[in-house]
């Protein structure tokens, strides 16, 4: 399974987006299940607000399996807390949290996500850091 954060999923339903084109041709390669939480699809609905087809889109994408939403629990609201308490000088969002809590609870190791900056810095847990996709950017 392969955490799934906001970036790629903009970039791949808004043709404009810098990284619209990596994003497709890495969707097309991904062969394990991907999975996110409510406020990575909440921040993704909110920046594709330009057009509601765009949005619909995404309901298509969600609707026919293309990600599952994970589960957020008390547990994951208290973790996510502390995750924005040590990561506050960064700062981490709310999304971020979800995802790292998310990926700690699952035990999942790989995130697709342009946002490589933060993500080699976020400890989980159960690892010493995520494995990025893409390996890097260019």
């Amino acid at each position: 399974m392969i955490i799934l954060d906001t970036g790629p999923i903009v970039a791949f339903f808004d043709r404009d987006d810098h990284y619209h084109s990596h994003s497709v041709e890495i969707l097309k390669k991904i062969k394990e299940p991907l999975i996110t939480t409510w406020p990575v699809i909440t921040e993704a609905f909110y920046l594709l607000n330009f057009s509601w087809q765009v949005q619909d889109d995404l309901w298509e994408f969600i609707q026919r399996g293309g990600v599952t939403i994970g589960p957020l629990e008390a547990e994951t609201f208290h973790r996510c807390r502390e995750l924005m308490a040590k990561y506050h000088d960064l700062p981490i969002d709310l999304a971020d949290a979800t995802l790292v809590a998310l990926g700690e609870k699952m035990r999942i190791s790989k995130i697709f996500t342009f946002d490589h900056k933060d993500f080699q810095i976020y400890k989980p847990r159960h690892r010493r850091r995520f494995s990025l996709i893409p390996a890097s950017l260019s």
